[in-house]
């Protein structure tokens, strides 16, 4: 039967069946993705055909081609790469100005990877009902910047129930990625948007205003009335792998765009003469706080092929 991965653990797999059971599995022990130099040869999301058994375990003998995934480098094998999630129709980062703050810099290099692996992505500003005036007025500058963009902009808190309405309908009949610092929010959104589920949730530690990990593993929950979300582990930095170097302007659509202006086909937009990109950076017409996060990821030799 067919099925989609709904929580992986290592060495088991969570499969909800297409007719709505749901099943414990095993891979079959050469049943590995091609080409593919990953920690975990199965991830949240995946399609794959399973042969129900009637001891503990099923098989999973056979994986669907994915249409897409998002990955980050992995911790321990800093030359293996962790498949996040796959088959997303969005992905979208939890931020939070405050308790803890997200940075910028992180932001960016998730909805580059994003634009890497062609998965839609935007923001959502989690936690609304502690900012002040100062913050919202910031909120508003980040929205504006990352519309104009093109990226989808949300604001949202788990007790505001309108608020939680509101970001339900963005995700009503898709499969949604969540991911983001550990604090943000993301497990107490999930419990507001699907009542009953109870996932855990912590505080803040009142030390360094850092969260501590809630989710151990990635799994996907059906949002009520249709849709799914996929919960990701906090993420303390989201280190970005397998980029070339020459593409990397490429995943800044603002930058890409203005890029075909440049006197030289290759430009990197770093010191090169009569460069288009940095002009319009002088000029206002790029962000930059969105300029010099590209020149981070330039400049981090450990991502590229």
């Amino acid at each position: 039967m067919k099925g989609t991965v709904i929580k992986s653990t290592g060495s088991q797999y969570q499969v909800r069946l297409d007719d709505g059971r749901q099943v414990v599995c095993r891979i079959r022990g050469n049943l590995r993705l091609q080409d593919f130099e990953a920690t975990n040869p199965l991830a949240v999301g995946d399609h794959v055909m399973v042969e129900l058994r009637d001891d503990d375990f099923s098989l999973v003998t056979e994986i669907v081609p994915r249409k897409n995934y998002i990955i980050r480098k992995s911790i321990k094998l800093s030359r293996q790469v962790q498949v996040l999630a796959a088959n997303i129709d969005q992905a979208l980062v939890i931020a939070t100005p405050v308790l803890p703050k997200t940075s910028l810099g992180f932001i960016d290099r998730f909805l580059a990877t994003a634009e890497a692996y062609t998965i839609p992505a935007g923001i959502l500003f989690n936690k609304c009902d502690l900012y002040t005036e100062e913050i919202w007025s910031w909120i508003h500058e980040l929205k504006e910047l990352y519309t104009g963009i093109g990226y989808k902009v949300l604001v949202a808190s788990s007790l505001q129930p309108e608020k939680v309405e509101l970001l339900h309908a963005e995700l009503k009949d898709k499969v949604t990625l969540f991911s983001g610092h550990s604090g943000v929010g993301k497990s107490s959104l999930i419990n507001g948007l699907i009542p009953g589920l109870g996932l855990k949730t912590s505080v803040l530690s009142t030390m360094h205003a850092k969260g501590t990990h809630t989710t151990t593993f990635a799994e996907m929950h059906v949002l009520p009335g249709g849709g799914f979300i996929i919960d990701t582990p906090g993420i303390r930095e989201f280190g970005i792998i397998d980029f070339n170097r020459a593409e990397v302007s490429h995943y800044f659509p603002e930058i890409f765009k203005v890029s075909k202006d440049c006197r030289f086909n290759n430009c990197l937009h770093f010191n090169e003469k009569d460069c288009a990109v940095k002009d319009a950076v002088e000029e206002g017409r790029i962000a930059m706080s969105r300029y010099m996060n590209y020149l981070s990821i330039l400049e981090d030799r450990d991502i590229f092929r």
